[in-house]
Order: C-alpha cells, then structure tokens, then sequence
C-alpha cells in the first residue's frame, strides 16, 4: 500500500493479487481471474443500476488500468521506480517501535497510536495491520505483532491532521506487555 495524505492506494500488484516480483506468466494469470469476476457482462441484471455494479465497474476498470502497466514490460519497469521513489520519499518524521505506541483493545479491534507533535495521532488498528501481511494476536494483557515469515518490516503512518509521518519498525516477533488498555 502506497500513503498519501491520511489515504492508502491500492498499487496494481495489490488490485492484481500479485506479488511485486512476479513474472508475467503469474501476473497474466491474476488478470484473467479478475476479469472473470468483474467483467460487466458477466455481471446479473444489467438493466437495472444498483451500487454493487459500479463498485463492480470501478473494479474492472482498475483491473484494467493495473494490466495495462503491469502487463507491458516498459511501463511496469516505470511504474515499479515510480514506487520506490513514493516509498523513499515519504517525510518520516522519526521510526518507532511497538513499545512506544498505546494499544487499546476494544474486543473486535486493537488500535495503536502514537502521538504527533501537532497534538493528534498516528494510528492503525489490527485490521490495517492485516491489511499490510502482518498478524496481530492477543494472550491475556500481552499483544504479540507478527511479520510474514517473522522477518522484520516496516509500516508508514500519517498523522490524523498534519502531513508527518511515522515509520513503525517490527521486528519479526514483536511483543508488548503490560501497557495494554483496555
């Protein structure tokens, strides 16, 4: 996921289902897939108009729009170093750990922030974290943070109000003990 301002943006892997480093075999296959269940002939009463088939249209449209740069060899060689220059330029204003954020667990949801020098938040909650690869868990008044395969990783957070961000640094296994609130 690509941040801008308090948004997240699918990239095209992400609206493809693949990941970054597939070939174009994996990458044409996922494609074809999409089509098949967003195509707008394959999608029922089509003479009635209802939120589902624009929803429905707005995905095949993006689907389109990721094949048609992942899918060519030269536009996705341009594509994949535009992303890498969106995710080094992104204005970090200091990396922090899971021990220096606030977990709050409210049963359904755990939410993690952090305060920002313009006095509002940087914040994610578990489902965010899903979002992301990473797994969050709770054992009593410990939550446990889980990478894919337990390799370290890094989250960018904006801040609710201004334009600074945070880089979250997770170790493989992260763990946080007896700060919980709840």
């Amino acid at each position: 996921m690509i941040t801008s301002g308090n948004l997240f943006h699918k990239t095209h892997y992400e609206i493809l289902r693949v990941k970054e480093d597939a070939n174009l075999e994996e990458v044409r296959k996922a494609y074809r897939s999409a089509l098949l269940c967003f195509h707008p002939d394959k999608q029922q009463n089509a003479s009635e108009t209802s939120n589902s088939e624009c929803l429905a249209e707005n995905k095949f449209l993006e689907i389109q729009r990721a094949w048609e740069t992942v899918g060519n060899p030269r536009s996705r060689a341009l594509y994949d170093a535009e992303l890498l220059t969106l995710r080094q330029d992104a204005t970090i204003a200091e990396d922090v750990s899971l021990e220096d954020l606030t977990v709050q667990d409210s049963g359904d949801t755990i939410e993690l922030s952090y305060p920002c020098r313009c006095g509002d938040y940087y914040f994610i909650d578990s489902f965010e974290l899903v979002d992301t690869g990473c797994s969050i868990s709770r054992d009593g008044d410990a939550v446990s943070l889980l990478t894919p395969k337990s390799l370290p990783a890094s989250i960018v957070l904006p801040c609710g109000s201004c334009s600074l961000k945070v880089r979250l640094l997770i170790n493989g296994d992260s763990r946080l003990q007896n700060e919980v609130h709840l």
